[in-house]
């Protein structure tokens, strides 16, 4: 029996048969793992809550014929228990595992960025100490990112040249200059723009000096570009409640 040992964050459950689970995990050493985990529908299950959606759980596995087998869980962070109970987080938090699930395609392919991302997500969405919605965005951009699409903000994604620009254009990937704007192009304000790379730098106090109409300006802007790459909205994001919680005047 081969056993091996890692570190991950449950995106999702399936039931098997009648007290068994398919679980799918993005993992530090090994990307994206399903494995089954035996009788954890069952009241006296060991281990049975700890794999639920946003566990982050250190998992011991042996490698199976079809589906490799969970064999012992120890929890690392229970970020469910303060998610759940928050509407706003939790929709965020189910967009955070949606995206990871749909980035992470290939079983067994190292994702370590995208593990730290989602782990760090949860972990703000957790804490209680930045708007949702602005982790959740910050999340989306930085995932593009990982996966190879992340869009041109402070410059132009056709020519390079520096910006700002007020044009935005979804197909051409990020910012355009007036001479490279397309047609259809949305035209955000300045504070959006500037918005969307403080969250894709991770400069925080710049990001939570924003107004309610960037906010959302942005949050649109994000969704979009994601579908575009995806060719699919997310099931779970327009369920998320977006009430940005914003500095006093």
């Amino acid at each position: 029996m081969s056993l091996y040992r890692d570190t991950g964050v449950v995106l999702r459950v399936h039931k098997l048969g009648e007290a068994d689970r398919i679980i799918t995990l993005i993992t530090r050493r090994h990307g994206k793992v399903r494995a089954a985990a035996r009788g954890v529908r069952r009241t006296k299950s060991r281990f049975g809550a700890r794999l639920e959606p946003f566990g982050h759980v250190d998992v011991q596995f042996y490698t199976g014929r079809t589906l490799d087998v969970v064999t012992q869980v120890q929890t690392v962070d229970a970020f469910g228990m303060t998610i759940v109970g928050d509407y706003p987080r939790y929709t965020a938090g189910c967009a955070v595992l949606e995206t990871a699930d749909r980035l992470a395609v290939e079983e067994g392919e190292p994702a370590l960025r995208l593990y730290l991302l989602v782990a760090g997500a949860l972990r703000a969405l957790a804490t209680s100490q930045r708007d949702p919605s602005l982790v959740l965005d910050a999340f989306l951009l930085r995932a593009m990112a990982f996966a190879g699409w992340a869009p041109a903000i402070l410059e132009c994604a056709r020519c390079a040249d520096p910006g700002p620009h007020r044009a935005f254009s979804v197909p051409a990937g990020g910012a355009v200059c007036a001479r490279c704007r397309p047609a259809g192009s949305a035209s955000p304000s300045g504070e959006t723009i500037n918005l969307l790379a403080a969250l894709l730098d991770g400069d925080w106090p710049a990001a939570e000096q924003t107004g309610a109409t960037a906010r959302r300006d942005a949050s649109g802007l994000v969704a979009a570009l994601l579908q575009w790459h995806l060719e699919r909205q997310l099931r779970s994001l327009p369920l998320v409640e977006r009430r940005p919680s914003v500095p006093s005047p």
